[in-house]
């Protein structure tokens, strides 16, 4: 792994509501290159809000966030880096029903890959990647539950973005199916050298981490290597 984070933020607080919602509170946080972090906590408690803020979909009040090379604070022609620095996988799968999944997954490449018999021919390619050759022609309707958020982790890897953010990606599918989804996330990440940042309630998946960041009350409280039993309990630094 490389020795500069490919994901630092420093003193990062966020509001809302005028104030009265404090949803981050001075967090801290780095991970390198190919990690595999889990963010878990309680309803309301920031990790959402924590995500989106590395995904530049929100911005901070205070603090420093650098991502892939990208210092975000104040930047607002932010449209290069999210197209090509991270991919986005979240509990809705967002798939636009009236394309097939192939052409839900060209859509990411808009503006980046052309033409389009390039993107088609990269769009059935990875839906072989993660399963769903022979799925390519159906529309979302026709898909189950653990395929659309198949062809939804495909999208998120159509531009070959070096960090995908998931946000409780498991979340509304059954338990076997869950575990499909998580195992080829894990692939992609052991294979590809993807990092990948997973926000869940699910014990299962944050299992699967190599670290897991606890969040209440908008900070993270411990930040622990997955297995390490001695520090479960130990409060992370507030730097």
């Amino acid at each position: 792994m490389s020795d500069q984070p490919i994901i630092h933020l420093r003193g990062v607080f966020k509001t809302y509501e005028d104030g009265r919602l404090r949803a981050l509170d001075d967090v801290d946080v780095d991970i390198e290159a190919g990690e595999f972090v889990a963010i878990v906590g309680p309803s309301g408690c920031g990790k959402s809000t924590l995500l989106n803020m590395i995904a530049a979909l929100d911005r901070p009040d205070e603090g420093t966030i650098e991502v892939a090379g990208h210092d975000l604070t104040g930047r607002r022609d932010l449209d290069h880096f999210r197209r090509e620095d991270v991919g986005l996988v979240f509990q809705l799968d967002n798939l636009l029903p009236t394309l097939t999944a192939t052409e839900n997954v060209e859509v990411a490449m808009f503006g980046r890959i052309g033409p389009r018999r390039r993107r088609r021919q990269r769009g059935l390619e990875l839906l072989d990647l993660v399963g769903l050759a022979d799925r390519a022609a159906e529309r979302p309707p026709k898909l189950s539950g653990g395929e659309r958020q198949r062809v939804a982790i495909a999208r998120a890897l159509a531009n070959e973005a070096p960090i995908i953010l998931a946000d409780e990606p498991t979340g509304r599918l059954d338990s076997h199916t869950g575990a499909q989804v998580m195992d080829l996330l894990e692939r992609l990440q052991r294979e590809q050298g993807v990092t990948l940042v997973v926000v869940s309630h699910d014990p299962s998946v944050s299992s699967r981490a190599d670290r897991i960041l606890h969040m209440l009350d908008g900070r993270i409280t411990t930040d622990v290597p997955v297995g390490d039993d001695d520090l479960a309990t130990t409060p992370a630094s507030t730097g």
